[in-house]
Parts: structure tokens; sequence; C-alpha cells
């Protein structure tokens, strides 16, 4: 399906991917604490609301 050359592009695009976002991250995390305080709250609320539709669906389904 994917050749040898393909694979080693994409690990090395991913590993490369890798350092570039955690140096890009590392440099804005004082920042990103000031602006984002109490983001988790929101994933939570997804979270929570993604479990509901799934125990909905299996609740009607049975």
């Amino acid at each position: 399906m994917f050749t040898t050359g393909q694979w080693i592009f994409a690990a090395l695009f991913f590993i490369g991917f890798v350092i570039a976002m955690y140096f890009a991250y590392g440099r804005d995390k004082s920042l990103h604490q000031k602006v984002y305080k109490g983001s988790y709250k929101v994933l939570i609320a997804f979270l929570f609301f993604i479990l509901l539709l799934f125990v909905i669906k299996v609740t009607i389904k049975h």
C-alpha cells in the first residue's frame, strides 16, 4: 500500500511536526495560561455532551 520511502517521509514529518509544536507551545505557554484560563471546563462539558448523546442512542436502541 505504501512504499518504504513514504513511510520514512511520514515518520520524519511527524517527528519534525511534534518538535515544532513543542517549541511553539513552549514559547506561548505563559500567554496560554493567562488567556485560556478555565478552558478545561468547556472540554469537560463537550465530553459530557458526547457521552450523553451516546447514552441516549444506546437507550433508544434497546
